[in-house]
């Protein structure tokens, strides 16, 4: 039988930190996987365009963002990504065109 006051003296504040850890980067990965999910099927497999899939890819982080309340480096890591896949779209086919 256990005691009753041993859980009232466990200190775990260092096993929350690690799950919470645990779940950040849970929710970051799962996050950029939907949005490149998103991004590659709608201009690849649908052939809907790359401007559609980007602008999933930034429908979903912003609302992943917003919804778990992020913190700076997922905004910052968001904003390079939209940035760099913006500037993809617009000179992959310019070098296209050039080419062929």
């Amino acid at each position: 039988m256990a005691q009753t006051g041993a859980q009232d003296s466990t200190n775990i504040q260092d096993q929350r930190e690690t799950f919470h850890g645990f779940l950040v980067a849970a929710l970051w990965i799962g996050s950029h996987l939907a949005q490149w999910v998103a991004l590659l099927t709608l201009a690849f497999a649908i052939n809907d365009g790359w401007w559609s899939g980007w602008l999933a890819f930034v429908v979903i982080g912003i609302g992943v963002g917003v919804g778990f309340r992020m913190s700076g480096a997922y905004w910052a890591a968001q904003v390079a990504q939209w940035v760099l896949l913006g500037l993809g779209g617009l000179i992959v086919p310019v070098i296209a065109h050039m080419v062929g």
